[in-house]
């Protein structure tokens, strides 16, 4: 990571929140809860059990344009790391999925004359959502089991986590489609606030996974590739 952070641990974490207002999906990820008052980002996680370190390294990631992979091994903690992404891979598969789905049913008429393309945007993002699922349990399945044992120091003579990354597709093609259907072919109705609305949703539903994924490919890989290093070199 570069030397200088944009955050540290003394910086009061309210001031984190009201510069950058995305860093709430970050603290909810980490199990974080609000009401810490004046505290600084190190005392609000200890206080908490989260690693500080780990809450910080994600932040910093989040919130600069770059990002350089650090070897120190104590920049952040990979266990904290999965647990946060765990926590992510629920709040879109049990929360914010189905809410952006329960909205654009309520958003698009799927009774009257629009009803192909109204179907058609359901079925849309249906597959997207099952996209997501597919991509997110086979992570939670195999990838963090893969890296619970190589913690507890046993290699895989089967698995890399290169694998993962060589397969780590992104998830965000069909969600593109479903914009383009919505914006281009949905017609205008008299009020429509509730369609804009869910739109705006998915463009930040895509905006909050690309990033989820970025935290994947740039913090968690090259840090599990690390690991792999060491115990090869260890045996």
């Amino acid at each position: 990571m570069n030397e200088q952070h944009k955050y540290s641990a003394t910086d009061k974490m309210s001031d984190l929140i009201c510069d950058n207002y995305s860093l709430l999906m970050v603290m909810s990820r980490f199990g974080l809860s609000l009401g810490f008052g004046d505290k600084n980002v190190k005392d609000v996680c200890e206080a908490q059990q989260v690693d500080y370190r780990t809450f910080l390294a994600v932040a910093n990631f989040i919130s600069e344009e770059q990002y350089t992979y650090s070897s120190d091994e104590n920049s952040f903690s990979i266990p904290a790391l999965m647990d946060y992404l765990k926590r992510a891979h629920t709040y879109f598969l049990d929360f914010n999925l189905p809410a952006i789905r329960r909205k654009l049913i309520e958003a698009i008429d799927c009774s009257g004359n629009n009803n192909d393309v109204a179907f058609l945007i359901l079925k849309f993002f249906d597959e997207y959502a099952k996209e997501v699922r597919r991509h997110m349990e086979y992570e939670n399945e195999a990838v963090f089991t893969y890296v619970e044992q190589l913690l507890e120091g046993k290699l895989s003579d089967e698995y890399d986590i290169a694998t993962f990354a060589s397969k780590h597709n992104q998830i965000d093609t069909k969600l593109k489609e479903l914009k383009n259907i919505i914006i281009k072919y949905y017609p205008e109705k008299e009020n429509n606030n509730l369609l804009n609305t869910v739109l705006f949703d998915i463009f930040n539903c895509e905006q909050d996974l690309a990033s989820h994924c970025q935290v994947e490919d740039y913090m968690f890989v090259p840090a599990v590739a690390q690991i792999e290093r060491r115990l090869k070199n260890e045996q």
